[in-house]
């Protein structure tokens, strides 16, 4: 199958049936009456991570090649480096043997994960060790972001004294997470909750901002989704790390060796694409309301070269 088949809808998957799409991602749930009733797995989910592209909330054409690999193969990295810190949902990347047989199907094998099915949080977990993004505004508006006072004289890019807890409230597609304080998440999911997320957010920023500095790379902030254990099981409520984790699309990376506090820093995600898209050679009216035009193949080979290099220098291995 062309990587032009990943940019667009969900496709038609053997054994699986389509049953949402974000920006992104692609979600599918098991045919369970060709399956006999019952996937063998369990109550699980397909993930499929697409080469779609978004900025500005608006889904771009063309997609950039592999994009939804290196989303899949680095957060399946990394939910191994923070094993011993936090359960995840995956339960196995195992390609199918047989059509139907509820394993993964050959036209996606490394960009799809078999997952648990969990029940979500209702918020974005987001540790920050620097200060940029809507972090920065904050600061900037009122010295504090989501509550928590910072040090007069922070620039973009500043580092922090130390890593901070700033959750958002999860939006709709098509609109903008909000943050909040730590206080609101704890009304809204109990007190207990909230302080385990916080607790369990800013263990794995800590592990990896250390994974990632050790290579070149700074891990600016980050954003976790975290969910329960269904009812039903010997582990119901465990609270276990969903989603992606730690890929360019869910998290800052910098360069180290280029990090220079006070201006805006070079990222290893899709900033290719957005500074395309504002700049007068696009000819496109971000305040008009009309859609993107496409992308020049330049800006998606340069993009793709950065999504590959974010993976070859974090994991220290080329995509296979």
């Amino acid at each position: 199958m062309t990587n032009d088949a990943f940019a667009g809808g969900p496709l038609d998957l053997p054994g699986w049936r389509h049953v949402y799409s974000g920006k992104v991602r692609d979600l599918y749930e098991p045919d369970l009456p060709a399956l006999g009733g019952v996937h063998p797995l369990g109550d699980v989910v397909l993930v499929v991570a697409s080469d779609r592209v978004s900025a500005y909330d608006h889904v771009l054409s063309p997609g950039i090649p592999d994009k939804g690999v290196v989303l899949t193969q680095l957060s399946l990295w990394w939910f191994e480096q923070l094993a011993d810190l936090v359960d995840n949902h995956v339960v196995t990347t195992e390609p199918s043997a047989e059509p139907g047989d509820g394993l993964v199907p050959d036209v996606v094998v490394g960009r799809a994960m078999i997952c648990r099915r969990l029940e979500m949080f209702p918020v974005e977990c987001v540790a920050r060790g620097y200060l940029t993004g809507s972090g920065l505004a904050e600061y900037r508006a009122g010295g504090e972001v989501t509550g928590i006072p910072l040090p007069d004289g922070l620039v973009d890019g500043s580092r922090l004294p130390e890593p901070i807890f700033t959750p958002a409230t999860k939006a709709e597609v098509g609109e903008h997470d909000e943050n909040v304080p730590f206080d609101e998440v704890a009304r809204r999911i109990g007190g207990e909750d909230a302080a385990r997320l916080r607790d369990l957010t800013l263990a794995v920023y800590r592990r990896a901002e250390e994974i990632a500095r050790d290579r070149g790379v700074i891990l600016a902030d980050t954003k976790l989704e975290f969910g329960t254990v269904p009812d039903g099981g010997t582990d119901a409520g465990r609270i276990v790390l969903g989603d992606e984790v730690l890929t360019p699309d869910s998290s800052r990376f910098w360069p180290a060796d280029s990090w220079e506090p006070g201006r805006a820093q070079p990222s290893f995600d899709k900033q290719f694409v957005r500074d395309w898209l504002t700049s007068d050679a696009s000819g496109w009216d971000r305040a008009g309301g009309g859609e993107p035009p496409a992308l020049p193949a330049d800006v998606v080979r340069r993009t793709r070269d950065r999504y590959l290099e974010a993976y070859e220098r974090i994991t220290g291995a080329a995509l296979a």
